[in-house]
């Protein structure tokens, strides 16, 4: 990863916050809308110690709400991610082609420093809020739900139902979507410069942004 790449980060930000972020061990849970997005974000603001993990491929309706191109389709989201942004920016993104659980959640995690959770099912998002409350891991959670969005850290964030589980049948928009990973994006930045962990609510009708 070399500097030029971040030139407008660190202007913005500052070298001390650049270097934080850039040894800051992450982990994404899901390289969905969310994940997909918030880990090209990330990789962009200068974060180079990246983990991806997620067990699905692209699909042709995955194009207008992640970051894929048409040849894209049928490969490993993961890995597809992880290549394109070694190609962009030289960052080396670990990717991870499983189905996490509450069985092998430990061995997933392990090593991270911040676990970001962008899964799309409660199960997933149960053994991931459980195990690092359990091991004392900061875990950020990132969800959606038709014009609202919740940016949460693991001490007030709750296991949604599964109710809304069916991946294939809701309402999700490119603008929330993005207006969701700027504010996660920011919290991690938050959290890496002073150790902040402020969560945010969101709705996309009325453009607000308000604490969690």
């Amino acid at each position: 990863m070399t500097e030029p790449f971040f030139y407008h980060e660190r202007i913005a930000r500052g070298a001390d916050t650049l270097a934080r972020l850039r040894d800051l061990p992450i982990t994404v849970c899901g390289a969905g809308a969310v994940g997909a997005n918030l880990t090209e974000s990330l990789a962009r603001v200068g974060c180079a110690r990246l983990k991806v993990i997620d067990r699905d491929r692209v699909e042709e309706r995955n194009l207008s709400t992640q970051p894929w191109q048409r040849g894209d389709v049928g490969a490993q989201k993961a890995r597809i991610l992880g290549n394109t942004l070694f190609r962009a920016l030289r960052v080396e993104v670990v990717a991870v082609v499983d189905e996490l659980s509450s069985g092998n959640v430990a061995r997933l995690l392990a090593g991270s420093g911040l676990v970001v959770d962008a899964f799309d099912n409660s199960a997933a998002r149960r053994a991931v809020h459980e195990h690092c409350a359990a091991a004392d891991v900061p875990c950020l959670h990132v969800g959606l739900a038709a014009d609202y969005a919740e940016v949460a850290w693991n001490e007030v964030y709750r296991v949604p139902s599964d109710a809304q589980d069916d991946v294939c049948d809701y309402p999700l928009t490119r603008s929330l979507v993005l207006l969701a990973v700027a504010v996660a994006s920011e919290a991690v930045v938050a959290f890496a410069a002073r150790g902040e962990r402020v969560s945010r609510a969101i709705t996309l009708n009325d453009l607000a942004i308000g604490s969690y």
